[in-house]
């Protein structure tokens, strides 16, 4: 794995709350550049936010040496070995793809306190390069989610899920956050 950046979100940023709600670990994978400031403020809040319920890190995986000498499927290949090789066999993986099934709020409540009751250690949820995630990693995917029939920027993408676990907690909790 890559080094550690403890300063900014620049590499992976960890959270460490007082207490959890489940012992289950969240992480937050994507590959591309750091948060561009026009969202890294609100991953950051949301991030905090999770901490409250869940140990969660993120992840910022650089786009491979070369990749604009790279053909889309060569780059989406590399991406995927990269992120194979991060992967533990037991880690829960949540793919972040057009093709997944969209979910609710209160249903993503419903799926995540189903992973954390099945002692699962690692949720992972991983939003590929610029092409996409490549079918090796769709494949190894416990679960594939789309976030909507719209396309929205990568870097979007991160605050969306964000605060959409964020939101997930607190239907979880039941506090006062989602409306119906």
């Amino acid at each position: 794995m890559g080094g550690k950046n403890t300063h900014s979100f620049s590499s992976t940023q960890k959270f460490t709350p007082f207490r959890f709600l489940y012992s289950m670990k969240l992480q937050f994978w994507a590959i591309g550049k750091n948060h561009e400031p026009y969202v890294k403020t609100g991953v950051e809040d949301f991030t905090r936010r999770i901490s409250k319920y869940y140990p969660v890190e993120w992840n910022i995986i650089p786009v491979p040496k070369n990749a604009g000498m790279m053909s889309e499927m060569d780059l989406k290949k590399k991406e995927g070995e990269i992120l194979l090789q991060w992967l533990n066999k037991d880690d829960f993986l949540v793919c972040l793809d057009e093709n997944g099934k969209e979910l609710t709020s209160v249903s993503l409540a419903g799926f995540i306190t189903k992973t954390a009751n099945r002692s699962t250690r690692q949720l992972i949820f991983v939003i590929g390069g610029a092409f996409g995630l490549d079918e090796a990693v769709l494949k190894r995917a416990d679960f594939t989610w789309s976030l909507s029939s719209l396309t929205f920027p990568h870097q979007l993408v991160r605050l969306i899920l964000a605060e959409q676990v964020y939101r997930a907690c607190t239907i979880i909790r039941n506090e006062k956050y989602h409306h119906k």
